[in-house]
C-alpha cells in the first residue's frame, strides 16, 4: 500500500463568478471505491487489502501516520541540529576557526570538525595514509579528542560507487560499480584532501520541546591523504562543508525532505556560537541577494560601502562569505582605501614592517590606552543592510608589549570576509608569514578565479539572502 496517496482527489466543477472555486471529493485510503480504483490500477485482486475494524487495518493506518508525521517533523516543523546539540566553538589552537561536534556511523563516532561556508564537501579523516596525529601533545590541547572513521566499524557504512550522480570523479573510475574517489584542492598553497566517497549515517536532532532524534543518510568523504594545513594547524578532524553544491549536507538534508532549504550560523563575541538546519529566519532581519555563479555557487554578496570610523567609502565590490577562514582579505583597491582610513585616525604610533605579523597595519597600545578610541568599522551590503564589525583588531602580546593591529589581509584578487578574531594572541611564529596566502578552507572551483575579484559585480540572478543582523548565513 506504499504506493498509494492519502487522498484521492476528482474535479467534480467549476464554477466561474467573481473567482474560481475548485470542489473535491476526498475518499479514505481503505475506503470501496479507493478499492476499486486499485482493482482497476493493477487488474488483479489486492490480496493486502485490510478488512475494516482488524488488527491489520489499523496496525497499516498507524504505521502511515507514524511516516506521515516523520516527514512533516522534518519538513515543516522546527530546524534540526547535530545530536550533541548546535553549540559552536572558536577554538585559537585550530586555526581560529569556529568547530562542532557531529557524530556519524553505528555506532556513532563523534568528530570535531570546522564550520565551512567555503567549500562543499563534509570529510573526516579515515583508514589514513596521511592524516593529522591524534595523540601528538605539542599539537593539540587535551581538552578535545580527534577521531578516525572506518568503514568495517560501521555496520551502516556503504562506499559510493561511479554510478552515484555526485560522483564527480567518474573519470578516474574502473567501472560503474567501482568505489567513487573524491579530491578537493584548496586556495591555500599545499592544502587538499583526498579519498574516496562515503555513505553513512549522520545523527541529528530536533530543536524543539520533544528533542526528537533523526538518523539521516548523507554522502561524505573517507579523507585517506591530507596535505598542507590539515596536518598540523586547521580541521585536523575534518571539515564540514556548508556550500550550495549538491554534496553538501545541506543540499542533502533539503533533498531528501528533512528540512527547508536554510541554515543558519550566529556567532557570539565570546566566539561561541549556534548552528541550525531549516531555519528559516525571522521577519525583522536585514537580507542581501547572493551573486550566483552557476558553475561554482558561493555565498558571494556585494559590498557596497565601507565605513571606517566617521570615514564613508564607496567600494563596489564583491566578496565571499567564509566561515572557514579566520579573517578578512581585501584586494586592492578596497584594501588601501580602508588601511589607509583606519591609519589616518589611529591616535597611536605605528609599527614597522614585522615579517612574523599578517597584517600590514599594526600600533603599539599604550598602558592607558582606551579601545573606544580605535576606529570602528562596518560594511553596507546590497539591499542597505549594515554588516558591524564588532571587533575590526587583534591584539598580539610581543615581549611584554601589546601590539593591535587591523585584522584585514592584503589579498592578490580574492576578497574574503571571514571571521574577525577578539581574543589575545600570545605569541607568533617565529618564520615569517606570507601574507597573500589565504587560508585554506576555501577551496578551489571553476570561477573561483574571478567570481569574487575586487571592484566587479556579477550579473547573475540572486537567488539567496545574507540576514545580517545576527550574522546569519542563510542557504
Amino acid at each position: 500500500m506504499s504506493s498509494f496517496i492519502i487522498f484521492f482527489l476528482t474535479l467534480l466543477s467549476i464554477r466561474q463568478c467573481s473567482g474560481r472555486v475548485f470542489t473535491f471529493e476526498m475518499h479514505h485510503r481503505f475506503s470501496e471505491t479507493v478499492k476499486k480504483w486499485s482493482l482497476q490500477k493493477i487488474g488483479g485482486p489486492l490480496h493486502n487489502w485490510p478488512v475494516k475494524g482488524s488488527l491489520q487495518y489499523y496496525t497499516q493506518l498507524a504505521n502511515h501516520d507514524k511516516l506521515l508525521h516523520g516527514r512533516r517533523l522534518f519538513k515543516f516543523d522546527g530546524p534540526l541540529t547535530f545530536s550533541d546539540g548546535n553549540s559552536t566553538f572558536r577554538i585559537s589552537s585550530l586555526g581560529f576557526l569556529h568547530y562542532t561536534t557531529v557524530t556519524l556511523g553505528t555506532p556513532g563516532m563523534k568528530f570535531l570538525v570546522a564550520l565551512d561556508t567555503g567549500s562543499d564537501l563534509f570529510w573526516v579523516p579515515c583508514e589514513c595514509g596521511k592524516c593529522a596525529s591524534t595523540d601528538d601533545p605539542t599539537l593539540y590541547s587535551s581538552d578535545f579528542e580527534l577521531s578516525i572513521y572506518s568503514l568495517n566499524g560501521s555496520s551502516t557504512s556503504k562506499q559510493v560507487t561511479c554510478s552515484n550522480s555526485l560522483c564527480t570523479e567518474r573519470n578516474n573510475c574502473l567501472g560503474v560499480y567501482s568505489h567513487c574517489s573524491y579530491s578537493v584542492s584548496y586556495v591555500s598553497s599545499e592544502t587538499s584532501t583526498s579519498g574516496i566517497l562515503v555513505d553513512d549515517i549522520l545523527h541529528l536532532r530536533t530543536e524543539d520541546n520533544e528533542e526528537t532524534f533523526v538518523q539521516a543518510r548523507v554522502i561524505f568523504g573517507c579523507g585517506q591523504v591530507q596535505t598542507g594545513s590539515f596536518l598540523d594547524v586547521a580541521a585536523p578532524n575534518g571539515l564540514f562543508g556548508l556550500g550550495l553544491e549538491k554534496i553538501s549536507v545541506p543540499s542533502i538534508l533539503s533533498r531528501e525532505g528533512f528540512m527547508s532549504d536554510s541554515f543558519s550560523m550566529c556567532f557570539g563575541h565570546d566566539g561561541a556560537g549556534r548552528i541550525s538546519f531549516g531555519d528559516k529566519g525571522s521577519f525583522d532581519q536585514e537580507e542581501t541577494p547572493f551573486n550566483i555563479n552557476p558553475l561554482h555557487p558561493t555565498y558571494n554578496i556585494s559590498v557596497d560601502q565601507i565605513r571606517v570610523g566617521t570615514t564613508h567609502i564607496d567600494s563596489g565590490f564583491t566578496a565571499l562569505f567564509d566561515t572557514g577562514t579566520s579573517f578578512t582579505y581585501l584586494a586592492d583597491l578596497s584594501y588601501t582605501k580602508l588601511t589607509e582610513s583606519f591609519h589616518s585616525q589611529v591616535l597611536d604610533k605605528r609599527r614597522p614592517p614585522d615579517p612574523r605579523i599578517p597584517f600590514e597595519y599594526c600600533y603599539d597600545m599604550s598602558p592607558d590606552a582606551n579601545t573606544s578610541l580605535i576606529p570602528s568599522l562596518s560594511l553596507t551590503i546590497e539591499g542597505g543592510g549594515q554588516l558591524v564589525v564588532y571587533d575590526p583588531i587583534i591584539v598580539i602580546s610581543m615581549q611584554g608589549q601589546l601590539v593591535y593591529c587591523l585584522a584585514v589581509v592584503k589579498s592578490q584578487d580574492l576578497n574574503i570576509i571571514g571571521r574577525y578574531e577578539i581574543e589575545k594572541i600570545d605569541h607568533f611564529p617565529s618564520e615569517a608569514v606570507n601574507t597573500t596566502r589565504v587560508p585554506p578552507a576555501v577551496a578551489v572551483g571553476p570561477g573561483n578565479d574571478d567570481a569574487e575579484k575586487s571592484d566587479e559585480r556579477t550579473t547573475n540572478t540572486p537567488q539567496s539572502s545574507f540576514a545580517s543582523s545576527v550574522y546569519q548565513t542563510f542557504y
